[in-house]
């Protein structure tokens, strides 16, 4: 199995956000979209270890507001969910910091839309449609994947829990994972809108490596 990351999205609670950070994933996520349950309302952010990088997720922001986060909490990464202009993007990476581009995706999508994105951001996401930019619950069919035509790393989202890890294993060994560089995870995972289940999200993360070579 190859070398692929690991996404904890949707920390809300400092405590938790600690806990959650000892079991060493590649990415922590924080939404900063009022309209979200998981909104991270704190002051500041717990310390975390330099290798977990921090990801601010927003839904069509103002550059302001995403300059005053990334400066407010050090933020290494942010994602983008809204409706992001290609033009947006562009001006984002005066931030230098890494570029995420999620796309909801259902049967009908045409990945030829991503052409336009795939010099001005850093991974593409793919996450399911749904009611909500993200944190719907449920899986898309990852067979669509066939029909991605770029080369861009992507990050694979969508109603991932631990139910879905004999998935997740096969989709890694298999061709459709080849510009896989991440597994996201969220809602699965909690027992309520930000607050997440650390046995679980630990005994997921043994499953995805205990093959790894």
């Amino acid at each position: 199995m190859k070398n692929i990351r690991l996404k904890i999205c949707g920390m809300k609670y400092s405590e938790n956000i600690q806990e959650i950070a000892a079991l060493k994933p590649d990415y922590l996520g924080f939404i900063f979209w009022d309209k979200s349950s998981r909104k991270f309302e704190l002051k500041e952010l717990p310390k975390l270890d330099s290798n977990i990088k921090k990801v601010g997720v927003f839904v069509d922001p103002s550059l302001e507001e995403i300059q005053n986060k990334i400066k407010t909490f050090q933020l290494d990464v942010i994602q983008l969910h809204g409706k992001e202009s290609v033009d947006y993007c562009a001006n984002l990476k005066n931030e230098k910091v890494e570029i995420i581009k999620a796309f909801s995706i259902n049967n009908d999508f045409d990945f030829n839309q991503l052409k336009a994105y795939e010099n001005v951001v850093d991974f593409f996401l793919f996450d399911t449609k749904g009611k909500l930019p993200g944190g719907n619950g449920t899986t898309f069919d990852w067979q669509v994947l066939e029909n991605y035509n770029l080369q861009k790393p992507f990050f694979l989202s969508g109603g991932i829990g631990l139910t879905e890890i004999n998935k997740i294993q096969e989709f890694v060994d298999s061709e459709l994972s080849k510009y896989c560089y991440a597994i996201d995870v969220n809602s699965r995972f909690e027992t309520e809108p930000g607050l997440k289940n650390k046995i679980d999200l630990e005994k997921f993360k043994k499953l995805l490596y205990e093959n790894k070579i």
